[in-house]
């Protein structure tokens, strides 16, 4: 079998191994920005104007200016009061649930990603929607009175969208922080949103940060927290802030000044999923707007190999269970490529 582990090129729509073209329906890049020329050149302009990285502390004497206009930025385009942008989503996400992990009990949900976890695996399995009633009975009959839930915003392997809702059913003695690890969903579920747009249930005693690694959908090397001026605030006096090297200033460069490529790769994707889901004809597993369409077909990966496509292949959730085919459309990829793909799925 041919491996693909050494590649020495981007992973965009093709990959080329031994001389041979392979489409790539994989990874996480789903808006095409890691391989689009436009973005590329705007990263480019940012080497030149603020360097290759910044190793000081976002707490020393002298700053370049692009940091603190990316934590508006994104602030602003994601509707929250503030922003905090670290070098990467595993380190943002870590600092949120080791500050929250001492003001109130944490409550995992099941899938939520290993960058969430305190220590080791929480161990918490099963089906969310009766995981999270559950949750609202255990912390409405405690005697505790804080707790924080934790989760993914969306299970984007099966995928899934998670419905918070219930959470509405909390009673109002409870003081409740909702953690939300945005990672695959932020800009690509919605225009310019977080996969969480209905906000409805959230009250006085109730607190929602979101935590999110834009190298995925947002080809941004940097992890993003979202949250209240707050609780910002609070963040920033950490050790685990101003210890750490900021962010590539070139990537946040890009993000600041990328949003119109941003919006023209954003309708493309949308219009990509809409038309491979008219193709699959209810054959894959996916959700509305979301770009990952899985099969738990255990020959699919070798039939999609030999017409040389390449998606993603392994068991899911645990290594003893069926292999799991993931495919990942992405805003580079052409109508005959979709057309190409379901056929040799055998849909059309």
């Amino acid at each position: 079998m041919k491996n693909f582990t050494k590649l020495d090129q981007p992973t965009g729509r093709s990959i080329y191994l031994d001389g041979k073209e392979s489409l790539f329906f994989g990874g996480t890049s789903y808006l095409g920005l890691a391989t689009d020329n436009e973005y590329t050149e705007l990263f480019i302009e940012g080497v030149r104007r603020y360097g290759v990285n910044n190793g000081t502390s976002r707490n020393n004497n002298v700053q370049q200016a692009i940091f603190d206009k990316a934590e508006e930025y994104a602030a602003q385009r994601f509707g929250f009061e503030y922003g905090l942008l670290l070098s990467s989503g595993y380190l943002a996400t870590q600092f949120v649930v080791k500050t929250l992990s001492q003001e109130g009990k944490l409550l995992y949900a099941p899938a939520s990603h290993p960058s969430l976890w305190l220590d080791a695996n929480p161990g918490v399995v099963g089906d969310f929607r009766d995981w999270s009633f559950h949750t609202v009975d255990y912390i409405n009959k405690s005697k505790e009175t804080s707790f924080v839930i934790v989760s993914n915003s969306l299970d984007n392997m099966k995928p899934e969208r998670y419905d918070f809702s219930v959470f509405d059913e909390i009673s109002d003695a409870k003081r409740v922080t909702l953690l939300l690890d945005d990672s695959h969903g932020i800009g690509v579920l919605h225009e310019n949103g977080i996969s969480l747009l209905e906000r409805g249930f959230l009250r006085e005693n109730m607190e929602l940060i979101v935590v999110a690694s834009l190298a995925k959908g947002l080809a941004t090397d940097a992890g993003l927290i979202l949250a209240s001026q707050k609780r910002i605030e609070q963040l920033k006096k950490s050790n685990f802030y101003t210890g750490a090297s900021p962010s590539s200033p070139a990537s946040l460069y890009a993000f600041v000044n990328g949003e119109q490529i941003y919006r023209k790769q954003f309708e493309k994707l949308q219009a990509n999923i809409l038309y491979f889901a008219s193709l699959s004809k209810g054959y894959l597993n996916t959700i509305a707007n979301f770009p990952v369409f899985s099969s738990s077909d255990i020959s699919l990966y070798a039939r999609l190999m030999e017409a040389s496509i390449l998606v993603s292949s392994f068991p899911y959730p645990l290594p003893t269970d069926p292999l799991l085919n993931r495919i990942v459309v992405n805003a580079h990829h052409t109508r005959e490529d979709l057309e190409r793909i379901s056929h040799a799925i055998g849909i059309s």
